[in-house]
């Protein structure tokens, strides 16, 4: 594995929250990709790694287009799902949510006021609503993961709101990866903006690291104080989710065990994407145009 460089100035790898050269700089060499397996869990991925989650990421961004294009007011959410679980198969893909801890279908559909790990199936889609498609393919071993949030037909007043302060957090969550931020600098961007929108940010779920498996570590906390949390480096792979409601942040979790929803019923809107550190900033692993989504 390449040796990923930490520049002297930057917060120390080990955690201590010191400087890098005030702290293991010039101690026994270990590389960064290994301190982050030890301290954290955290697999800093190889370029060839790099290159097989970009070509699961190429997949999902096409099958997302097909069902961006397939969104109409009368749509089943079970037709979302048959065409998500055929393309990937075509394509010589699986689908990472299926039977993944019992989840029961290749992919979620999020309506209206669900936040996350909607289940496919008979509801249908009415004009105005908003829905968020959640897709991960696993192809060639690798792990892809991206959501969008459409509207169906004529959105309303609100849904464009929502739509819109979820999608900017996301973009604006996006812009502070580089080496030498940390996660906490994630979750404040999105923290700040969201709830200076009038809106609230869900806790209970968070981003994840991705690539080789589903969900690897760290976990990305879509709330937080700058300068906290682990410090990013070249190499590391991860989401960031932010879940977003127009009312209050609480959840509730629905009988079927995955579906969580707004526990005062209002609008909750997502937008994710797989981002890669790199030496200078990032690179978006399923990239798209957040700006369609933003008013």
């Amino acid at each position: 594995m390449k040796t990923v460089k930490i520049g002297r100035n930057s917060p120390c790898p080990c955690g201590s929250g010191k400087k890098y050269k005030q702290c293991c700089l010039g101690k026994k060499s270990v590389s960064i990709a290994e301190q982050y397996q030890q301290r954290y869990g955290i697999t800093l991925k190889t370029p060839e790694q790099v290159a097989g989650i970009i070509e699961a990421g190429k997949l999902l961004t096409e099958i997302m287009d097909g069902v961006e294009a397939m969104i109409v007011p009368g749509l089943a959410t079970e037709e979302i799902n048959r065409f998500v679980h055929e393309k990937t198969i075509a394509a010589g893909a699986v689908p990472a949510p299926l039977n993944y801890h019992g989840f029961p279908k290749s992919v979620c559909t999020s309506v209206n006021e669900v936040i996350c790990h909607g289940i496919p199936g008979n509801d249908v889609l009415q004009d105005g609503d908003i829905v968020n498609v959640d897709i991960t393919p696993i192809l060639g071993g690798y792990y892809a993961d991206a959501n969008k949030t459409f509207f169906v037909g004529t959105p309303t007043e609100r849904g464009r709101k929502i739509v819109s302060v979820a999608a900017r957090s996301l973009e604006l969550a996006m812009t502070v990866v580089r080496p030498g931020a940390t996660l906490g600098d994630i979750g404040h961007a999105i923290q700040s903006y969201a709830e200076g929108q009038g809106c609230s940010v869900v806790r209970e779920f968070v981003g994840h690291g991705v690539g080789l498996d589903f969900h690897e570590a760290p976990q990305v906390p879509h709330v937080g104080r700058p300068g906290q949390g682990i410090p990013l480096v070249p190499g590391m792979v991860f989401t960031i989710e932010p879940m977003i409601n127009l009312g209050g942040r609480e959840l509730k979790l629905l009988d079927d065990g995955w579906t969580a929803v707004t526990r005062d019923g209002s609008l909750s809107a997502q937008f994710e994407q797989t981002l890669l550190v790199t030496e200078k900033g990032y690179q978006s692993l399923t990239p798209f145009d957040l700006g369609q989504f933003i008013f």
